[in-house]
């Protein structure tokens, strides 16, 4: 659908559109709270790691499952989501999927050991698969070209403030009540999205798409994203099963491309990818989230198991970085209007890169001000300035009728590069974490017995304990070691996607059509 001057409306809807602006403010609001639960879980289920690995006994494995199992079906069926709802309806799958998403979360604050906590994150993950690429289409199909680029940045920056409340109010709900809490504060927020969506958001639906889903794409996407993954985390303990997940999981992506190609619905048009922007916009997403999830993941280990901080601190450490991005969005997503893409989609992961780089001056010990505020701050400005335009330029760089395909794409890769930065930057962290701590327990001239209970606890990482100060200072020690490497990895990450929007991002993007 060719982008429609606001006058003349900007909602391709299966009844007759509503009024522009009261239709935009009901659309922003659901869509708003609706992804805002799928980004809340992103961010409060990382407080909650290390209160969750003490109640369920967990290893730093069984914590990456729980982080990567959400990941992983969010990722491989985000694409599937964007057909279903060009397919069926936006509103339609965007209500399945918060209603699935709810359901989900109950379960998760109900699981009873770690394996059912990791399966209902699994199940969390179709639920956000299918409302995140849905809250995206509604916004396109809502908003007309003049007004969508602001219209995502006040996406951004309300799901920014909504997200910095999750983790501070999760950190509260640990301390006094349990990390269970954390999933429950979904159910709320699920009523009120169904609520608003169902009086107010007008339907839409690409109605020249080709009436069938590619099942083949979603079930080669999945097994090779899990076997991938799967191979990831188990590598340094799976040996022949980590190395058969690694093959099968290879051979699926490979076979998924190929079957996208010859596909009359393919769920990932490769014909999008003609268009150089959304190529490159598609590919700094994948380095510079990559490189956000995986210092992530790792962060609130450190604050809460090395530096010791409480849950409700480590919770709002981030919180000026959100509270950045929620002041600046709006003014960001329209630097795109004044300058093109490109010069603020190079500008921003290089400041990001900084911000990475920060993190590495706190050691064990030293304030939060001077130690991680800083970084937190450089961090925040550098992704307010890259998250609108970027998500404003995939949007803008195909045709609109495309909508809920283009943005499940996009959310997709970003998904996809949090998964695999979590299992990459994981291996890497182990090895590095096992590195230090050997030579240090060799320095150390341990009794026996007191060596041998500090090796069955290295799968722990951090929540390693042991009554030897000496000890216990290494482990922190060998767990900032090997923070430092990831940090390392994350600076390198956010300078390929600057240089990827450099070398492929153009000034003002032509929309790229599907034949």
């Amino acid at each position: 659908m060719p982008n429609l001057p606001c006058e003349e409306g900007a909602i391709r809807s299966v009844a007759s559109a509503p009024e522009k602006t009261r239709g935009g403010v009901w659309v922003l609001a659901a869509t708003i709270l609706g992804s805002s639960m799928v980004f809340i879980d992103g961010t409060v289920v990382n407080v909650a790691l290390p209160a969750l690995q003490t109640s369920l006994n967990a290893t730093v494995t069984d914590v990456q499952w729980v982080v990567e199992a959400y990941a992983l079906f969010l990722s491989a069926l985000l694409l599937v989501g964007g057909s279903l709802g060009d397919l069926y309806g936006r509103r339609k799958i965007f209500l399945v999927g918060v209603v699935l998403f709810a359901g989900a979360s109950a379960w998760c604050g109900f699981a009873s050991d770690v394996r059912a906590l990791i399966v209902a994150r699994g199940l969390q993950g179709v639920g956000g698969a299918l409302l995140v690429p849905g809250s995206l289409a509604l916004i396109s199909s809502s908003f007309c070209a003049e007004e969508r680029g602001r219209a995502i940045g006040t996406w951004s920056g309300f799901t920014a403030i909504t997200t910095a409340v999750g983790p501070v109010l999760g950190g509260w709900l640990i301390e006094h009540l349990s990390w269970r809490w954390v999933f429950f504060i979904n159910l709320p927020l699920a009523v009120l999205v169904v609520l608003i969506s169902l009086a107010r958001v007008p339907e839409s639906r690409d109605e020249e798409m080709v009436q069938r889903l590619d099942g083949w794409g979603a079930a080669l996407a999945t097994v090779g994203l899990c076997g991938i993954t799967f191979a990831l985390i188990e590598a340094g303990g799976g040996g022949r099963r980590a190395l058969v997940a690694g093959v099968v999981g290879v051979a699926a992506l490979a076979t998924f491309f190929v079957v996208e190609s010859r596909s009359d619905a393919p769920m990932l048009p490769l014909g999008l990818f003609r268009s150089r922007t959304f190529s490159g916009a598609n590919l700094m997403t994948l380095f510079l989230y990559g490189a956000l999830s995986g210092v992530l993941f790792f962060l609130p280990l450190d604050l809460i198991q090395v530096q010791h901080y409480s849950a409700t601190q480590a919770g709002g450490a981030l919180l000026p970085l959100i509270l950045l991005i929620f002041v600046l969005s709006r003014w960001s997503g329209g630097l795109i209007v004044k300058y093109g893409a490109r010069l603020p989609l190079i500008v921003g992961p290089l400041i990001a890169g900084v911000g990475f780089g920060l993190f590495r001056r706190g050691g064990v010990g030293g304030s939060y001000w001077s130690t991680v505020f800083p970084a937190v701050i450089v961090l925040g400005l550098g992704l307010a300035v890259s998250v609108a335009p970027l998500t404003t330029t995939v949007m803008s760089s195909i045709d609109q009728s495309r909508a809920g395909v283009a943005s499940g794409i996009n959310n997709a890769v970003s998904r996809v590069a949090g998964l695999l930065a979590v299992a990459v930057m994981g291996l890497v962290f182990s090895m590095t974490f096992n590195g230090r701590l050997g030579r240090g327990l060799n320095g150390l001239e341990l009794p026996p017995g007191e060596r041998q209970s500090v090796e069955a606890q290295r799968a722990k990482l951090a929540a390693a304990r042991s009554e030897d100060v000496r000890v216990q200072r290494l482990i922190g020690e060998s767990f900032v070691s090997a923070y430092g490497v990831v940090l390392w990895i994350a600076v390198g990450l956010s300078v390929a996607s600057a240089l990827s929007a450099a070398l492929l991002i153009e000034g003002r993007p032509t929309p790229a059509r599907v034949e």
